[in-house]
């Protein structure tokens, strides 16, 4: 099915997380990407062999759907004549090398843009490609220390806890390719590109906007708040009589409908928890009164009774029981491909649906190098400058 983006084409100099989810997202929304990946090994998630799926990476087939792969040794003069031919055919390209790595390579954005002044060159680093950490290097878990996210997650007192997925990673490839299609609007419209700059950092900071506003407004750094949310009471995971659910019970219609339904409709006159600011000073004391009645019943009764009440409430499931719900299934978030190793897998489908153009997974991830004949055809090489290439070393 054609996508919104059908018809860009995409050159990815990227590996692992950030620079692949950017990679993903425009290729599911229809772009024709062509990954880049170096010899020897390709992608560095290639190597993560557990969890693998008849010796394929799972980690790899999860992030490189509907991508081709052509495999260069970026190091020789003939793999850097491909890049250049690459980007002068292409509409972006994206590369996460740490700042100044594509510089010395002498295919950097200046150079490519010489060749082709509509090209996006989309650049996303550890630090941005500015200020005094620009040369710095970037991982997800220095990132979520740096920006202060291990500060405000987990419980009051306990050692500095990371987010549970990577989320400076997949939020800088989400950033990124918000940048990508604003700069294609921009190309639209002048025939100009652009660079587009974005990095773990900033996907971190960008992560604590509440934080940030209470800082700004206090002086004071707040700390972690556990499930509770840091400006409005009841929201947070509370335990039932067999495991744990969240409740959303914090703007006043909701605080009224939760006290009634817990057979406690006092509590909306209590001095304590008349209003969302005393609720949240007093905020100990609501979860001890909250967490003993919720323990009464089951979460599977208390769910049902929440939704009926137009309480917003739901599980906190296992991931393999989220994607196994009903409603995951029916919005596509799982799909099944089949690989040419791997056989039939299944991965995350595509998180925006349109009506028009919905796009969706048209191939599974690529075998390392599978399509760089194919890929080099296109630019106009013959069989001898393919044979040339091969004994250099430059492909494979």
């Amino acid at each position: 099915m054609p996508g919104p983006l059908e018809g860009l084409k995409v050159i990815e100099l990227s590996q692992i997380m950030a620079g692949p989810t950017c990679g993903m997202l425009l290729a599911d929304m229809g772009a024709e990407v062509i990954k880049v990946e170096r010899i020897p090994g390709g992608d560095d998630t290639r190597t993560y062999s557990e969890p693998s799926v008849n010796g394929e990476s799972a980690a790899f087939m999860m992030m490189n759907r509907n991508k081709r792969s052509i495999a260069l040794d970026l190091k020789t003069e003939g793999a850097k004549e491909v890049v250049k031919r690459l980007a002068t055919s292409a509409d972006v390209l994206t590369e996460n090398y740490r700042t100044g790595t594509m510089e010395k390579l002498g295919i950097g954005y200046e150079v490519l843009r010489q060749l082709n002044p509509g090209l996006i060159y989309c650049a996303i680093t550890g630090y941005g490609r500015t200020g005094p950490a620009a040369d710095k290097g970037g991982f997800d878990l220095i990132a979520q220390g740096f920006s202060g996210l291990m500060s405000i997650t987990g419980d009051p007192g306990q050692a500095p806890i990371k987010a549970g997925s990577p989320i400076t990673d997949i939020n800088a490839g989400i950033l990124a390719a918000l940048g990508v299609v604003a700069a294609y609007v921009h190309r639209l419209k002048t025939g100009v590109g652009q660079l587009v700059d974005t990095s773990l950092m900033e996907a971190g900071v960008q992560q604590t906007y509440w934080q940030a506003a209470i800082f700004f407004a206090t002086g004071v750094s707040p700390g972690p708040t556990g499930s509770a949310h840091i400006l409005a009471a009841p929201y947070q995971a509370f335990p039932t009589r067999d495991g744990w659910i969240n409740v959303g019970g914090a703007n006043p219609a909701n605080w009224l409908r939760l006290t009634k339904l817990v057979g406690m409709p006092e509590l909306a006159e209590d001095p304590r928890f008349k209003t969302n600011a005393a609720r949240m000073k007093n905020l100990a004391a609501l979860t001890a009164i909250l967490s003993a009645c919720l323990k009464k019943r089951s979460t599977r009764e208390w769910l049902a009774d929440l939704d009926a009440a137009g309480i917003p409430a739901g599980p906190i499931n296992k991931v393999g029981d989220m994607l196994a719900d009903p409603q995951v299934i029916a919005r596509d978030m799982v799909v099944e491909l089949e690989h040419p190793k791997a056989g039939r897998t299944k991965a995350i489908g595509l998180p925006v649906k349109f009506s028009a153009t919905p796009g969706g997974i048209r191939r599974p991830a690529p075998l390392f190098g599978e399509h760089t004949r194919e890929i080099l055809v296109e630019l106009g090489y013959g069989d001898a400058d393919i044979a040339r290439l091969v004994s250099e070393g430059a492909v494979a």
